[in-house]
């Protein structure tokens, strides 16, 4: 076999420089585009950089060029309109009301923080188009010359929203009208970025709330959870399912967690994304023992499993034999060439001034996820433990 290799989920800390920048520019103050875009560009090249230097194989941009994850959709496609002080309803809303302490202290550390940006209702008022051309090609120009001349851009990942992750609608005749209206829309991103020759990966901790958070009866989840796919589907058309990667978590860092959707409960929805790589998490305490899901689930023949092997909830650096112990757990059920090392989460779903995993203690977890990466693959070759 060859070694198991390493990647992680897309969201890395912004520089500091970078988010004086953004900051200064959400205040209203004037930075000009060529001086952001040299920031962004020579964040993105430090950053592919680290990632190399600390044992990653399979790199991403670190979304240096975005504010959040999923806000920044709402620059990219026409027919949406920010909702400024309409009140933000938080997904993990059962979470809040059985934690109220802790969650209150939760939000008032996150706003002292240094979020940039504020996250806004989005909603659809209009027909949707894709506008964001020039913004995305941006994002793969500062990719592939991070990646460098003669790189190989297969081995770098662009992740993107899927369609459940986009606003609100107020103009479409039906949710489903909706979501595959959404599709058609992020099509031109999904096809863009395979079209550059990078893997895209489709960001999509939505699914999971409908069965986690949101108190759906049980047609109500399951429809629901059909309709995300369905749409996930409409918009890789055309796409090769091998130069697609599937994400998808639980909208929170560290809390609780107590109303997490036991991923088996969502495995064939997950499964039937018309993806090869599916990355979930499997290092927190909440999920580790999942890996037993994979002794009754049958893995398709040619699809690969990303679990997380590390943490985006706990400054604790995990110890590589533990990385080890856990990514044999995977190869033994499904075959070590079927699995590679990857993280819960990102490191900063938002830009922000100060993150949850301080970014000393995310390279070291990425220095632990190489080498219990390399202590997995020689003991699974060797026959060893």
């Amino acid at each position: 076999m060859s070694r198991i290799r390493t990647t992680h989920v897309g969201s890395l800390p912004r520089p500091k420089p970078l988010l004086d920048l953004l900051a200064a520019r959400q205040r209203g103050e004037g930075i000009a585009d060529d001086v952001l875009a040299a920031a962004t560009r020579t964040a993105v090249a430090d950053v592919v950089a680290a990632q190399r230097e600390h044992g990653v194989d399979v790199v991403t941009d670190g979304e240096m060029g975005k504010l959040g994850f999923f806000s920044y959709v709402t620059e990219r496609l026409a027919g949406l309109e920010r909702r400024p002080g309409a009140e933000t309803v938080y997904s993990f809303a059962a979470e809040q009301e059985a934690f109220p302490d802790y969650y209150e202290r939760y939000f008032a550390q996150a706003m002292m923080g240094g979020t940039i940006g504020t996250i806004e209702p989005v909603v659809c008022t209009g027909p949707l188009a894709y506008q964001g051309h020039q913004a995305l090609q941006r994002d793969l120009e500062n990719l592939a010359a991070a990646v460098g001349v003669g790189g190989d851009r297969h081995e770098a990942f662009v992740p993107s929203i899927a369609p459940s992750g986009v606003g609100v609608n107020e103009y479409y005749g039906s949710e489903e009208e909706y979501f595959f209206a959404v599709a058609d829309a992020m099509n031109v991103e999904y096809r863009a970025i395979v079209d550059a020759g990078f893997t895209l990966q489709v960001d999509d901790p939505f699914l999971t709330e409908i069965y986690s958070f949101h108190g759906y009866d049980e047609a109500t989840r399951a429809r629901r959870g059909r309709m995300y796919v369905e749409a996930i589907n409409h918009a890789l058309r055309g796409i090769p399912a091998e130069k697609v990667r599937f994400h998808t978590c639980y909208s929170i860092n560290e809390g609780p967690r107590v109303f997490d959707v036991p991923l088996a409960d969502v495995i064939d929805l997950v499964l039937a994304v018309d993806a090869r790589w599916y990355s979930f998490e499997a290092a927190n305490a909440r999920h580790e023992h999942e890996y037993h899901l994979w002794e009754s689930v049958a893995l398709p023949d040619d699809k690969v499993l990303i679990p997380g092997v590390i943490t985006h909830a706990s400054n604790i650096v995990e110890h590589p034999e533990l990385i080890a112990e856990r990514l044999e757990r995977f190869a033994r059920l499904v075959g070590p060439e079927r699995v590679m090392a990857g993280a819960d989460c990102g490191f900063s779903s938002q830009a922000t001034v100060v993150t949850e995993v301080d970014p000393t203690v995310m390279w070291a977890k990425f220095d632990a996820m190489a080498q219990g990466a390399q202590l997995a693959s020689s003991r699974l070759v060797s026959g060893g433990r």
